[in-house]
């Protein structure tokens, strides 16, 4: 192999890793980054937007359309757990581990029991090409265009419009937003609604390279905590960074040992940032401001 195709190689490998950690943990770092909510359930979102998108690509919708459905339905699906569960549990942080535990299990369970113990996959669409002697999948480009696109979006959204204001108002400081009139409950709603639907969105995505079964959200949820983890409490100063730094830890080595090691890889990562920056690179990044 030269060195040109040598070097593709590894570029191409770091995106694909890049893409999977970054929307895999956009919509954990949401609610438990900005709300402090450890939502165990955060990979039946997943599941949960890649059975719908499965579904009505199925029933004759085009894949787009058919990740915006996933989407939707996981953001609903969000807005019906806020309400009906974690509303109840703002102030007992600890608790809403169980509670998102138990609702994993359900949801695991039920689409087991409903569903059956796998679905009928997406074809990965648009095809492949040739560099050297090894084929490369142009849907993973497209993937890792989406997840600097879903990163760019929440920028936009949380800092250049009404409802990103008001939200990060009533997380930061929610008596005082109440007191300015704002309504803290729609606001909770509407950004648990966001991290679903981004989980939802994430399994979309993905729901043509994986096989659907109802454990799928297993795959990404470890993934998706040790990126928030690493990446501290800013969605936006962390989350790419960490993305970035685990993505190369994941595609080195991958390729130097296989994937057990790129896993192993990943969770000596976050040992070790951990141990290093405790509040993990936004809370570095902020503190150097300060």
């Amino acid at each position: 192999m030269d060195i040109a195709t040598l070097a593709f190689s590894a570029l191409y490998q770091f995106g694909d890793a890049f893409a999977f950690l970054v929307l895999s943990a956009c919509g954990l770092a949401v609610i438990f980054g900005m709300m402090g909510v450890i939502n165990l359930a955060h990979g039946e979102f997943i599941m949960c937007g890649a059975y719908v998108t499965a579904a009505t690509v199925h029933a004759g919708l085009p894949l787009p359309l058919g990740i915006l459905c996933g989407t939707l339905a996981s953001a609903f699906v969000g807005v019906l757990v806020e309400l009906l569960v974690i509303r109840h549990l703002y102030e007992r942080p600890l608790d809403t581990i169980v509670a998102t535990w138990g609702l994993s299990l359900i949801a695991t369970q039920g689409t087991l029991i409903l569903v059956g113990s796998t679905m009928a996959g997406v074809g990965t669409p648009f095809g492949s090409f040739q560099v050297g002697a090894y084929s490369y999948s142009i849907y993973r480009i497209v993937l890792f265009a989406a997840a600097l696109g879903v990163l760019g979006a929440l920028y936009a959204l949380f800092n250049w419009t009404r409802f990103g204001v008001l939200a990060r108002a009533t997380i930061q400081v929610p008596h005082m937003a109440a007191a300015l009139g704002v309504d803290t409950r729609l606001i909770y709603s509407l950004t648990f609604a966001c991290g679903a639907g981004l989980a939802g969105l994430a399994g979309g995505l993905y729901a043509p390279t994986m096989t659907l079964v109802p454990t799928m959200g297993a795959t990404f949820i470890m993934e998706a905590f040790v990126t928030v983890v690493i990446g501290g409490a800013d969605v936006f100063l962390g989350t790419a960074p960490a993305g970035g730094i685990l993505a190369i830890v994941k595609s080195g080595m991958t390729s130097w040992q296989g994937q057990l090691f790129g896993q192993i890889g990943l969770l000596i990562a976050v040992i070790i940032v951990v141990r290093v920056l405790p509040k993990g690179i936004s809370g570095f990044v902020l503190r150097e401001r300060t």
